[in-house]
């Protein structure tokens, strides 16, 4: 898997270096994202429909999970 960076530092997946430490990732278009349930995510990205956007302001990470979430379950996606 190739290096992921990412400044969110409260994500469960953030790691020193700005690594990202999930074992996969979801991104997606700002529409997908607005208006999709939280559980929408990476186990899902081999079945979602193409979403193509214009710029990178019109995407979004869909792994996100706060630090110390009850939540980090949810979506299937391990920290690596």
């Amino acid at each position: 898997m190739p290096n992921i960076h990412c400044s969110v530092s409260n994500c469960h997946y953030w790691g020193s270096g700005n690594m990202c430490h999930a074992s996969e990732i979801m991104v997606t278009s700002d529409r997908i994202g607005a208006n999709m349930p939280n559980s929408y995510d990476a186990p899902q990205a081999s079945t979602a429909q193409p979403t193509p956007v214009n710029s990178a302001m019109e995407t979004c990470c869909k792994t996100f999970v706060p630090k110390n979430s009850a939540d980090v379950k949810n979506d299937g996606v391990q920290r690596r």
